[in-house]
């Protein structure tokens, strides 16, 4: 008799169910699928992040038909009993710590490899061994990936002559545009599901004592496979082309750009990675897109992804409580709250909107504008990170805690980068129309129009001059806090600002 699957609800393509030597789960195996409130009751989850969730589990079982066992639970383990007893399941290998602990310490659960990655973790053990004590580089690790798996690869040379094209890839917006003017992401059509979960979800606010944050509603991103596909087949045929140039951009009026919006899907498991990376490839090869654009698609997904998955699980559960650099405070309401009308400096106020709108921003208003600003205030990295888990649609707790303690927060004190991630609000000018008509001036640091990102970016190097200047890419910042005539001004103006709404 075959032995059921569980299948846990970031691992809902087909990629999780198909034999695969003795390493998968049976042919045609019974499907096991636990909906646990539990989940939700713990934590206060982005509701447009809940409802995506649970629109993809739902519409997954609707597609196994009588394949699948589908539950809802308070717990997985109560869900687990009641759809299989005592009988023994397997489950791919988990994607956080605590859903590992969980399966490892239930009876009669079989634990296979991991899926949905390009690389396994025994090959990556590999590669980290065999570099002995050099830092594990995510452009080496790249590199690798790209050689093992013959992408974007013109026989033993890179595609373009370079593997990282990242040089063509930081241009600013055009001058004056409000848009990119590039066709729209794909977009979704909800049906009968989405509305079931979306009564479902105003019901357990309702009675059962669950909150969200956040607005919910229309679905932005693929519940399922065939939307995931589509939304795949769009971006290679009609964004693929200008994302390279501008993958690094931000405009006020345009938060997409041309950015896939493929990481909800990849995260869901309705997305391979190779599917994504090969799509793009053979766009280039067609001539279709320039080979800087594949390259920072390739790199975002066989890259950088596949990186952080894997040191998610190299570095151990407790890189997660790492602050090397002491920080304690606690995030401010109006971070909590998604509360953007609150916020006066511009560029916060809109990323914040983003994210309370649709649980969603790319990458650089990510690293750049919410996380440097979290380092800038020095907020507990343990709380942006739950932050950041809890408000993105495709936050996981593999995806966050590399990304947040290591790149964003630099809690780990270099073990992941190479240098702190912020900057004064030069950067932000430069790469966006954010700081058009906002009430400060991104070159100014003290007085009423001082920017919170122009005096924070100081003062943070003030704060940690000493663990700094020790930082060979840092060494010439930190020197520039000698030439600052109103640095004591500054630093002053900071600490009466601290706690302030900027």
């Amino acid at each position: 008799m075959t032995i059921p699957h569980w299948t846990f609800g970031d691992q809902l393509g087909p990629h999780f169910l198909t034999p695969d030597g003795g390493d998968g789960p049976g042919r045609g195996a019974p499907v096991v699928m636990i909906e646990a409130r539990s989940v939700f009751r713990r934590r206060r989850f982005h509701r447009a992040k809940a409802h995506l969730v649970l629109s993809a589990m739902r519409h997954r079982a609707a597609e196994l038909g009588g394949r699948v066992t589908y539950v809802r639970a308070e717990t997985y383990r109560e869900g687990l009993r009641r759809a299989v007893g005592d009988a023994p399941v397997t489950v791919c290998h988990p994607t956080s710590y605590a859903a590992l602990r969980l399966v490892r310490s239930l009876g009669g659960v079989r634990v296979l490899p991991a899926r949905g990655f390009l690389v396994a973790h025994e090959e990556f053990a590999g590669w980290a061994e065999g570099r002995g004590e050099r830092r594990l580089r995510q452009e080496d690790f790249y590199r690798w990936v790209r050689q093992e798996h013959d992408l974007l690869m013109e026989g033993d040379q890179p595609a373009g002559g370079r593997f990282n094209h990242d040089h063509d890839n930081r241009e600013p917006p055009p001058g004056g545009a409000r848009q990119l003017g590039v066709p729209g992401p794909y977009r979704p059509r909800e049906d009968d599901v989405d509305a079931e979960v979306r009564d479902d979800l105003d019901r357990w606010e309702r009675e059962d004592g669950v909150r969200f944050v956040g607005r919910d509603g229309p679905r932005r991103f693929p519940a399922t496979r065939r939307e995931a596909l589509a939304a795949l087949r769009r971006f290679v045929a009609h964004r693929l082309t200008s994302f390279g140039a501008y993958e690094d951009a931000m405009l006020t009026g345009d938060p997409v750009m041309s950015h896939s919006l493929l990481s909800s899907s990849l995260n869901l498991g309705l997305l391979h990675p190779a599917e994504c990376v090969e799509s793009a490839e053979r766009a280039w090869r067609a001539g279709a897109v320039p080979v800087n654009s594949a390259e920072g698609f390739v790199r975002q997904v066989a890259g950088w992804r596949e990186y952080v998955w894997q040191l998610y699980w190299h570095f151990g559960e407790d890189y997660r409580r790492r602050n090397t650099l002491g920080h304690t405070e606690e995030l401010p309401d109006h971070f909590t709250e998604l509360d953007a009308d609150a916020v006066t400096a511009r560029c916060l106020s809109t990323v914040l909107a983003q994210v309370r709108d649709t649980g969603w921003t790319h990458h650089i208003p990510r690293l750049m504008v919410l996380g440097s600003h979290a380092l800038q205030r020095g907020w507990d990295p343990a709380a942006v990170t739950d932050w950041f888990h809890r408000c993105f649609v495709d936050g996981y707790d593999w995806v966050m805690v590399p990304n947040v303690v290591g790149m964003s927060q630099y809690a780990d004190g270099g073990r992941m980068t190479t240098k702190p991630y912020t900057s004064g609000g030069a950067y932000i000018h430069r790469m966006s129309d954010l700081c058009d008509g906002c009430a400060y001036r991104p070159t100014e640091r003290t007085g009423p129009r001082a920017c919170p990102f122009a005096a924070g970016y100081w003062a943070f190097l003030h704060r940690h001059r000493r663990l700094l200047s020790g930082n060979a890419r840092m060494r010439r910042a930190v020197r520039g806090l000698d030439r600052l005539g109103d640095l004591d001004e500054m630093l002053r103006q900071e600490r009466r600002r601290a706690g302030e709404v900027p």
